[in-house]
């Protein structure tokens, strides 16, 4: 959704004790349970000195999160360089990849409010 169809050359997952390559946002990604942010939370407690990354959020159901996790991230957000919601898309749970996630106009909408969000547009 971060990528646009640059084809790993705007975004791309970082493996395991790979270090972020110097000038990059990074970005953290969650469910919206308490389980997906106290995992952040975790993160965010060895992050060091960093860059702040942004925390993207998917829903993982078509309800609001749980108290417990919208408390969590609002205490969270000074340690984070913003907070961005992805809604939940039931097409996402039918799909093999990003490749034919992106292919649905649900997803493509909510892509594009996510990269407008993350460059302040």
């Amino acid at each position: 959704m971060l990528d646009a169809g640059a084809g790993g050359s705007r975004a791309r997952v970082l493996a395991p004790g790979e270090h972020i390559p110097y000038g990059s946002q990074p970005v953290l990604l969650a469910e919206t349970t308490v389980y997906g942010v106290t995992c952040v939370e975790e993160m965010l407690r060895r992050w060091g000195p960093l860059p702040k990354p942004w925390l993207v959020l998917v829903a993982d159901a078509p309800t609001r999160p749980v108290a417990d996790a919208r408390y969590l991230v609002r205490a969270l957000e000074g340690r984070l360089a913003g907070v961005a919601k992805v809604p939940y898309l039931p097409v996402l749970r039918a799909v093999k990849g990003p490749d034919e996630a992106v292919q649905h106009k649900d997803v493509m909408a909510a892509a594009e409010k996510l990269r407008r969000t993350m460059e302040g547009n």
